[in-house]
């Protein structure tokens, strides 16, 4: 009662009065209700809300805003409320001076407070200037909270008026509409966003993201984006569309918070561990060696019993994005909570329906209800996704980021057990599983929530039977789990299998040239093919279990509905199941529906996480280099650039040392020599002294930066000019000297764009020497104080060879002031070295300068007097013979693509030509292009066909079958609560139940046959699928592999791959599902409310307009993103391959930043489209929401001629098909992008072929060649059609048993007319006849698995040594070994563990490149075909095994054909003849003695090389 009198002094004003406001036509709140509530409403909003923004504010500063209109006015406005609630104020007072009657609390009370809250409003908005806050959500809400309240007294107070016109106060009256205005204003002006700050991120970017300024109400809707929506709907969007990431969403604010947080798990786990191992003995670490291998032993006794403790990598994930995205966890609460409004406002729906008595306005009331809480719902559900998506992208970021950084610090031996493509996918696929699983993880706690609240209001309305349908769920979930826990075993298993086959695919890819040089396509299609099927067979598995939960899932709803109403009725006679029952029970049933079908899809999402979880921490905890193996500060006064005291160095800390007992010490400035046999550690010093190998003992320093040069040259996809600056600043003319110190300048002459011509992918399109002298350059360029060189000269030409060590290694050379280690083959530059160390076994057996070797009569001077033929007068050049060095013009490539014709005038012209060349012309590899435009229906087309047309029909017979028995069981169920009741009870429930529970039996029959025959129908075509592509690729010629990046190869096989096996199907299944749902809601509501008709044709055309729109945008932005993905792995790849270099250069920052923005553009792509998705998911659900609204609205003016049972089938229907609607929308346009992935792998059948492999009708006598004659006729050869002929008019002929030497100047053709010879390129004109068959009738298979070659890089693929030599399993063993013994591996190979089958690591690291080298040559000896053709194949291996080789083939390839292309004349100094190329034509052909009288080009070489 006391609040009665606090509104009015004779309590003559209630505070509340049913009457007056709800059995009434016309409602209205009591006037106490209105001075009370409805003003202290907003006020104790904005005093609750306020410190806590303040607080939020004054810690998230984003600069200053200077005042503007806006803000002035703002502020005016909030000053003149004030003003407004004062003035009432006093003039309560006022009137109580004046007045008789005494005034009521309320008066003086409300309007105070109300004044002091506009106050309040007004400093916000200041603050919020001040703090650089553009638009503000809080004060929207405030000033919409207001105006609410004061609309219903706006009402109230005109009715007044008009019905009591004694009673109104003008001044209240007055300030009240003069206050309503002002709220109204406040409210327009806080919908504008203000300007920028100053010195924020948006000034300063040239093309901004507009969230940052966009208002409140904008962000809330995602307007902010329609600008580039609206752009992508005219033109194809295209990258300089895009706007610059938010810079909390950037590599550099994102990686380094992960990193930190993962750092302080490590150190804390190293302190417990150390706690645990150390706390026994407290010993000083004594420097004997005796007391470390106590140490070390008695650490690992300690060790053993228990289990070290790990990092935990969930936790320091936690903690980076844990704040960030428990925002969405409210949003995620208040949505759940409001889910549940639905059913409740259908319960009153039906009730009203029912109530013949109830005034009209309630109905109106209730809908409007529902529509406004529905579109609340959505907008917090977007925001809720939103926020999600955002935390997923960053956590993608954030582990790449981390897995790069990791990748160039991890040690060698960590490296070694894990290959490429096993990293790759760490970045790639596991990265995205995590970011699949933020965006249902919520789930975890609100699908629970969900079912805990659903089941309350379930009780509520039918008690105690719910139990029954409980217990069908609870039966169910077991089940599920069942199935969740085999999908995950079978996960595994397929990762496993699709590893193992993307690692196969990258090794094919990169060696593919040997795999057509030897005919081996077959057989790798075979072993690919066989991985294939063990991971179709599991994902065959995968599918029968998916179409079993399939079952459940779709009848699990069912059964609990089933079960309960069951259960209901036949409790008690008298239990009626009327509408509001039945169908309040089945929305809620339906909400229900969704996290039952969730929690196990979360469940396993989370499964395949922690798998990723595990893989990625096992990844980041492997050990690192040590930092502290190479002591750089240097002592100081000391001579010594280089020392080494007792070092003992290997591989991996397990193994035994490869290198033992090594104390050399090096003066500044020396040149040293390093020689000694294949795999006797020359390689690994190197290693040693750039802190690659683990340090066992000993101390190695090194005085200075050092640059260093590997002996497989590695080269970056740039162009040729940043391969040799390699991020340097650019000096021009130190540049210039660099090029000509290392005889690049004809090359650069003859690329097509010069410097600025792009290299592909590892160098594809330099010769083996270019990239050499590329690699020898960069470090030249470098410009440090040690220079570590890995037999730079090998794969160069003698001459090319000379003119480096003369002007870059040698004493006169650009590197004589620094200290340089070269380690060589080469015995002619020995005499110039200052010291020379003989490696033996991993141990230095002899050191001192040529002369004191030669005289102690060791090792080495044995080595020398047997192989050098060394005359001094190759050091008294003649002027002549120095410019024909310099001018060993080089093509694009000698061996691939390049152009090796220079006509005359292009030397003319060379000066005039280097200004005006064109960077176009030099670009080689075609990035992934992005398609535009809709995919094509003959896409869908192909993939239906590799389905199986037949089987598609079934699969949709059987949908349609079950969707139309969904239908007609709810409509069964709407025709049973019609039933009259007759004395309680309904006479014919019994029949009702039996067949609802019948049509609900034949639904789960009719769709586990569906999903069944769908998935394997996807399992079929991306079996079909799969099989064409590989044969597709295959079949390309080599030009096409160095067109296309091999990043861009995998991708297909993995990625694309992938999303047909696993995608695919599911979304196919969804996309059918939500689209039945759809049509079947708008069936239904059409029937029950025929008016609808009116609204729906036009929110139809609005759904598929926004549709249209959004798929237009949405398409193209996800193909960019897919563009921009393939570089990070593409750069991510190229790192892992030459970490060695960027360590040794200290060049990680630099590549890490390049990682990095590789990693910002593609998320600069992705980030628009989640942001497109949200902005359609709201504006979709508003057209689903209007149409509830309609469903209802039409629903409440028909109540007369409506039944309830019929109404509530309609709401409850329109109910789902909100979430169908997005649903649809989702799927329509996922099965856009992602069928995408078949239109990739479909791309590849349309590109070029080469020659058929194996001719129908082959009429090839067995044993041919049986002469080995070779004829080559007129015969010339270009590499791309648009480029001149690269050799012409050759004429030779060549008779069986002849041994033929092919020289010539770098690129002067020689390998081309290798490639020509096995046909990798097909001639451009005349024949080549081998035993008087033109090869070009020949299939090419025939063709090259009848001569042999032994090619110049030397190829091992992982696998055994034996599938190394014979993948067809064409020998016995017997043959195997006798080729390993005539190749010198047999001794080497019967010491290993496992002989023939020892496993070659990727690439095969695991030999030395001379080994590799003789491997290759066992191949050759193998196949033992009448032609044999080497290629340079003695590059990369010591005089010693040089000669062994050479010997061999004279024995073994007496009776054959050998052509040889040679760098070292001595080899082919007793051949038969001599071919000399000369710029793709022939100079001499003709025997060596004769060529050296005729004092000819041969003659020439032979003067430089030191042979005559």
């Amino acid at each position: 009662m006391g609040f009665n009198k606090f509104c009015s002094v004779d309590s003559s004003d209630p505070f509340w009065d049913w009457n007056r406001t709800w059995n009434t036509s016309s409602p209205d709140f009591t006037q106490c209700f209105q001075n009370t509530v409805l003003v202290w409403l907003p006020c104790l909003y904005l005093w609750i809300c306020g410190p806590v923004y303040l607080m939020f504010l004054r810690s998230h500063n984003r600069g200053y805003i200077c005042m503007s209109l806006l803000n002035k006015a703002k502020t005016a406005v909030g000053l003149l409320l004030w003003i407004v609630c004062w003035s009432d104020v006093f003039y309560s007072f006022w009137e109580r001076n004046h007045g008789s009657s005494v005034l009521a609390p309320v008066l003086l009370i409300s309007p105070t407070l109300l004044g002091l809250t506009m106050l309040l409003a007004t400093l916000i908005i200041q603050y919020e200037r001040m703090k650089g806050v553009q638009s503000s959500g809080v004060m929207l809400l405030f000033w919409l909270l207001a105006l609410l309240c004061a609309a219903v007294t706006f009402r109230s107070k005109i009715l007044q008026a008009l019905e009591q016109p004694s009673t109104v106060s003008v001044w209240r009256y007055t300030t009240f509409y003069i206050y309503f205005t002002l709220l109204l204003v406040a409210l327009f002006l806080s919908c504008l966003p203000d300007q920028a700050a100053l010195f924020s991120q948006a000034v300063k970017d040239p093309n901004p993201c507009p969230e940052l300024g966009a208002s409140f109400l904008s962000k809330i809707t995602f307007w902010w984006i329609s600008r580039m929506l609206l752009i992508g709907y005219k033109r194809p969007l295209e990258e300089k569309d895009l706007w610059s990431l938010n810079s909390d969403d950037r590599s550099h604010k994102v990686v380094p918070h992960l990193v930190q947080s993962w750092n302080k798990q490590c150190q804390k786990v190293k302190r417990t561990h150390e706690k645990t191992l150390y706390s026994p003995r407290q010993v000083p670490n004594s420097d004997t060696k005796e007391g470390r291998t106590v140490e070390e032993s008695e650490i690992l006794l300690v060790k053993s019993p228990q289990k070290t403790k790990e990092a935990s990598l969930l936790w320091a994930l936690c903690l980076t994005f844990g704040p960030y995205f428990l925002i969405s966890c409210l949003y995620k609460f208040i949505q759940d909570i409001l889910m549940f409004v639905g059913p409740e406002i259908l319960r009153l729906l039906i009730s009203f329906v029912n109530d013949s008595s109830a005034p009209s306005w309630q109905g109106f009331f209730y809908t409007a209800l529902l529509f406004v809480s529905t579109c609340v719902q959505s907008v917090i559900l977007q925001k809720y996704f939103h926020v999600c998506f955002v935390t997923g992208m960053r956590l993608r970021t954030a582990i790449i980021g981390a897995v790069y950084r990791k990748a160039l610090v991890i040690s060698n031996a960590a490296r070694r057990t894990s290959t490429v493509g096993e990293i790759v996918n760490l970045m790639s696929v596991d990265a995205q599983r995590f970011m699949d699983l933020i965006t249902y993880i919520n789930m975890i706690w609100s699908a629970p929530l969900q079912v805990v609240l659903a089941l309350y209001f379930l009780w509520q309305n039918l008690g105690p039977s719910v139990l029954a349908g409980v217990a069908v769920m609870v039966l169910l979930v077991p089940v599920n789990a069942v199935i969740a826990m085999k999908t995950k075993t079978y996960q595994v298993a397929q990762m496993k299998s699709k590893d193992s086959r993307i690692k196969l695919m990258n090794e094919m890819l990169n060696g593919i040239k040997v795999l057509k040089l030897y005919a081996w396509e077959l057989a790798f299609k075979d072993k690919v093919a066989g991985i294939r099927e063990s991971e179709l067979l599991v994902l065959k598995r995968a599918a029968y279990l998916g179409a079993v939960s399939t079952f459940t899932w779709v009848c699990a709803p069912f059964l609990v509905a089933l079960s309960t109403f069951a259960v209901y009725v036949l409790i008690d006679e008298h239990n009626v199941l009327d509408a509001q029952k039945a169908f309040v029970s089945l929305a809620l049933f339906n909400i229900l529906r969704f996290p039952l079908n969730m929690l196990p899809m979360v469940i396993s999402s989370m499964v395949q996480a922690s798998v990723s979880l595990k893989r990625l921490r096992v990844f980041l905890s492997h050990e690192e280099l040590q930092e502290d193996s190479v002591e750089h500060k240097s002592v100081a006064g000391s001579p010594y650039s280089i020392s080494i005291v007792d070092g003992a160095f290997g591989w991996s800390r397990t193994e035994s040392p490869t290198l033992q007992r090594l104390n050399v010490c090096i003066p500044e400035g020396s040149l040293v020599a390093v020689v000694g046999h294949v795999g006797s550690g020359k390689s690994s010093l190197l290693s040693a002294l750039l802190g690659e190998m683990d340090k066992l003992e000993g101390t190695v320093t090194v005085k200075g930066s050092v640059a260093y040069v590997p002996q497989q040259a590695w080269i970056q996809n740039s162009t040729l000019k940043g391969n040799i600056i390699f991020g340097q600043e650019r000096k021009e003319t130190w540049y210039q000297r660099v090029v000509e110190a290392c005889a690049l300048q004809p090359d650069l002459e003859i690329l097509p764009a010069g410097d600025e011509t792009e290299i592909g992918e590892k160098g594809v399109n330099l010769s083996g020497g270019q990239k050499q002298r590329v690699s020898l350059a960069r470090a030249v360029y470098c410009d440090r104080a040690v220079y570590l060189l890995d037999d730079p000269l090998s794969a160069v030409d003698a001459h090319v060879g000379k003119h480096i060590f003369d002007h870059v290694i040698g004493p006169q050379g650009l590197l004589k002031d620094k200290t340089r280690v070269l380690v060589t083959h080469g015995l002619s530059y020995l005499p110039q070295a200052d010291l020379i160390l003989v490696m033996v076994e991993g141990e230095i057996t002899e050191m001192g300068s040529y002369q004191q070797l030669m005289a102690t009569e060791g090792a080495f001077s044995e080595f020398l007097r047997t192989y050098a033929t060394v005359d001094n007068a190759q050091n008294d050049d003649s002027p002549g013979t120095k410019g024909l060095e310099n001018g060993s013009a080089t093509p694009l490539t000698d061996n691939i693509s390049g152009i090796n014709s220079v006509t005359k005038k292009s030397q003319v012209d060379k000066e005039q030509n280097k200004k005006a060349k064109d960077p176009n012309v030099g670009k080689l590899t075609e990035a992934d292009k992005a398609s535009t435009g809709k995919v094509k229906l003959s896409v869908f087309w192909a993939y239906l066909k590799a389905i199986g047309v037949i089987l598609s029909c079934i699969s949709l017979l059987l949908f349609f079958t079950h969707h139309g028995l969904s239908l007609f069981s709810n409509y069964w169920l709407s025709l049973w609560t019609d039933d009259p009741v007759v004395n309680g009870t309904q006479p014919s429930r019994n029949m009702r139940l039996g067949v609802y529970g019948a049509l609900g039996l034949s639904q789960g029959v009719a769709v586990f046959g569906f999903s069944l025959s769908m998935s394997i129908g996807g399992i079929l075509a991306s079996r079909y699928l799969h099989q064409s592509m590989l044969y597709d690729v295959l079949r390309s010629p080599m030009s096409f592999f160095e067109r296309t990046p091999s990043g861009n190869l995998v991708n297909r096989f993995s990625k694309e791959i992938d999303t047909i096996d696993t995608v695919i199907p599911q979304i196919f299944k969804m996309f059918l599902g939500s689209m039945f749902n759809v049509l079947g809601a708008c069936v239904v509501i059409l029937i029950a409310t025929p008016m609808v008709a009116v609204v729906i044709p036009f929110l139809g055309l609005l759904y598929f307009f926004v549709q249209r729109f959004y798929v237009a945008s949405s398409r193209q932005l996800k193909r960019l993103e897919s563009v921009s993905r393939s570089p990070i792995y593409t750069h991510f790849n190229e790192t892992l391959l030459g970490t060695s270099v960027i360590r040794a250069f200290g060049e990680q920052e630099r590549f890490i930043n390049e990682s990095d923005y590789r990693v910002d553009h593609n998320q600069k792509a992705y980030y628009p489209s989640i942001v497109a998705n949200r902005w359609l998911a709201i504006r979709l659900e508003f057209v689903g929401n209007c149409i509830v609204s309609f469903a209802a609205l039409f629903a409440v003016i028909a109540r007369e001629n409506l039944s309830p049972g019929i109404m509530g089938l309609s709401i409850s229907y329109a109910l789902q098909l909100t979430t169908s609607l997005t649903w649809l929308v989702r799927m329509s346009s996922d099965m856009e992008t992602n069928i995408v992935a078949v239109e990739k792998v479909k791309e590849y059948s349309d590109t070029e072929k080469e020659a058929e492999w194996k001719h129908e009708s082959s009429s090839l006598p067995s044993g041919w060649p049986t002469e080995g004659c070779i004829e080559l006729k007129g015969f010339g050869l270009r590499y791309r059609q648009d480029l001149d002929l690269a050799i012409r008019n050759i004429n030779i002929s060549i008779s069986g048993g002849e041994k033929v030497g092919i020289v010539g100047r770098t690129g002067a053709g020689k390998s081309s007319l290798t490639l020509g010879l096995f046909r990798i390129i097909e001639r451009a004109e005349g024949h080549i006849f081998i035993d008087g068959v033109d090869i070009a009738q020949l299939g090419l298979h025939e063709l090259r698995s009848r001569i042999t070659i032994i090619p110049q890089d030397p190829v091992v693929f992982s696998g055994s040594l034996r599938m190394n030599l014979d993948p067809f399993d064409s020998y016995s063993d017997e043959e195997v070994w006798r080729a390993l013994e005539f190749s010198h591996l047999k001794n080497f190979i019967s010491n290993l563990p496992d002989k023939l089958n020892y496993e070659c690591s990727e690439g095969g690291e695991n030999l030395s490149v001379g080994q590799r080298q003789l491997l290759c040559l066992a191949r050759a000896l193998l196949r033992k075909t009448k032609i044999l053709v080497l290629d340079e194949a003695t590059a990369a291996v010591d005089m010693e095994t040089d000669n062994l080789i050479q010997s061999t083939i004279r024995s073994q390839f007496e009776d054959c054909t050998v052509l040889t292309i040679a760098h070292r004349l001595n080899t082919i100094m007793d051949y038969t003849r001599v071919l000399v190329l000369e710029k793709g034509e022939i100079a001499e052909f003709d025997s060596p003695s004769n060529l050296v009288d005729q004092r000819g080009a041969f003659y020439k070489m032979a003067k430089d090389a030191g042979l005559v």
